[in-house]
């Protein structure tokens, strides 16, 4: 398994290395500065994803399996141009999980790039053999390594990272949890275009109650651009 240097959740870098992969500057990643009703309020409209990061504590690495023994032979049904990936590159959470955010939403464009060249030629795979092609990209290597050192702090620094991201979104009208370091797509109900930031809301708050003790959780949403 290679190593990359981890991505902070910082909005402006992430925004600028959606850009550099292609993706629209019609979208940009913002920060969710709080879950409750009137904060959700002040996120820019549409959402199309929901981004949180998280330690990967005791208390996750636990339901994590339980969830895993509990769906494991359960033959889920998912829409075929679902996009899920597996993550096998250490560190590349950030990146896995702006892919999931941007693949699975077509309203959001993608007009070339390293992106719109890795997405094509992973259609047809698997999320094992998705998560192989990831590590062997050596342009998405070097465009996510470069956009790595522009956070607010020395990311060489932190090689042992183990805060997490997953993305959260809307896939024909079923709210799913997508998180690579996770063997299957986790389903989390009926959503709508509607009623998603809220729906969205409640999953991250139910992350944060499993681990009542533990304040570092940050959540983003890939949205559209402010003017």
């Amino acid at each position: 398994m290679s190593t990359w240097t981890p991505l902070e959740s910082n909005p402006d870098v992430l925004t600028k290395y959606i850009h550099k992969l292609g993706v629209s500057p019609a979208w940009s990643v913002t920060d969710v500065m709080g879950l409750d009703e009137d904060m959700l309020a002040f996120i820019p409209r549409p959402v199309k994803a929901f981004i949180l990061l998280f330690p990967c504590s005791e208390v996750y690495e636990k339901h994590r399996a339980e969830e895993h023994e509990r769906i494991k032979d359960v033959k889920e049904q998912h829409p075929e141009d679902l996009f899920y990936m597996r993550q096998f590159t250490h560190n590349a959470c950030g990146t896995v999980a702006l892919i999931h955010s941007v693949a699975n939403n077509k309203e959001v464009d993608v007009t070339g790039g390293v992106l719109k060249k890795f997405l094509e030629k992973t259609a047809a795979l698997s999320p094992e053999e998705r998560g192989n092609a990831l590590e062997h990209d050596t342009e998405f290597t070097a465009d996510h390594q470069a956009l790595a050192q522009e956070g607010q702090t020395n990311a060489e620094e932190h090689e042992s990272v183990i805060h997490h991201f997953i993305a959260l979104v809307n896939k024909e009208g079923t709210l799913y949890e997508l998180d690579g370091r996770k063997s299957f797509p986790i389903k989390h109900g009926k959503t709508t275009e509607e009623t998603f930031v809220n729906d969205a809301a409640k999953v991250c708050k139910e992350f944060m109650a499993r681990d009542p003790t533990e304040v570092r959780f940050t959540v983003l949403a890939l949205t559209a651009a402010q003017d």
